[in-house]
């Protein structure tokens, strides 16, 4: 029924929402310059309590399934987002990432027999735009490393989604959820004890309280939020809704951080959304909740 699958989009689409409130969380309320900790203090625990609420774990080959997908979706994705954050200028690791829609729209047709069309191609041209459009400030000084390790971050996210619908047939959001978050958690701790020393400070009570929004907000329900969605619409709708997540950046950075909003910015939120509606009004009309 179009009620439900409105419904299901809307609920999928909190997720990003969610993850656009991580920029203003991490530089507002957390230990600043520990990006790989912040990122496994996120995964680790909201799988622990994930799993605590599903009690159920992986049996058979989802031992493995479970561990590629945890670092295609969670560990390698994080870890190469926070390299390509580190190396190139503001915004720039954003617009690469943006391409990600596009390639599950690609992935997704080849995996999935979702058929690509060119209202989707269309669409995730405009909404690369419209998120350079938001977020891009400068283009000088581009750092090879920096652009390969956000177009490797966007290419894992993708197959990751990919895999997930093809391989989440009958297993229950939670346990899903969880396990991913744990195998993802695992491999972001074993890099941030290879590669970042732990902060000097103890953590403030306005530390912790930032880190378990993240953890329980901006991680253990947005991911089950998004990975319910996943599997119960069309690949590409969840993929063209992380598009929201560099409009809730800007609307905080608006609001609370008391940035200008300009007129190319503005541009940018249109044709992000006017290329989310178009793929929405291109599926199908109905949604299975899992």
């Amino acid at each position: 029924m179009l009620s439900n699958r409105l419904t299901v989009i809307l609920a999928t689409a909190l997720a990003p929402m969610l993850w656009g409130t991580t920029y203003f969380t991490s530089t507002t309320f957390l230990i600043g310059g520990h990006p790989l900790l912040t990122a496994t203090i996120r995964a680790l625990p909201a799988g622990l309590v994930l799993l605590l609420i599903a009690r159920r774990r992986p049996r058979g080959q989802w031992w493995l399934r479970s561990a590629v997908l945890g670092v295609l979706n969670i560990g390698a994705f994080f870890a190469l987002l926070f390299v390509a954050a580190d190396r190139l200028p503001g915004g720039v690791a954003a617009v690469v990432g943006g391409i990600q829609p596009l390639l599950v729209a690609v992935l997704a047709s080849r995996l999935l027999a979702e058929r690509l069309s060119g209202a989707v191609i269309a669409a995730g041209a405009g909404g690369v735009t419209g998120v350079a459009l938001i977020v891009l400030q400068s283009a000088s000084g581009l750092d090879p490393i920096g652009i390969a390790a956000a177009l490797l971050g966007a290419v894992s996210m993708s197959a990751g989604v990919v895999l997930t619908k093809r391989w989440s047939v009958d297993q229950p959001a939670v346990a899903l959820t969880a396990w991913q978050l744990l195998a993802g958690g695992l491999v972001l701790a074993a890099l941030t004890a290879v590669f970042e020393p732990l902060p000097s400070v103890a953590p403030t009570p306005v530390n912790i309280a930032g880190y378990l929004y993240l953890t329980l907000i901006g991680t253990a329900l947005a991911y089950l939020l998004w990975f319910r969605g996943l599997a119960a619409l069309p690949t590409r709708i969840p993929a063209f809704l992380g598009l929201l997540s560099p409009l809730v950046a800007l609307a905080i950075g608006v609001t609370l951080a008391y940035e200008t909003l300009t007129w190319t910015q503005a541009a940018g939120v249109a044709l992000v959304l006017i290329s989310i509606g178009a793929v929405i009004a291109s599926s199908g009309r109905t949604a299975r909740v899992p």
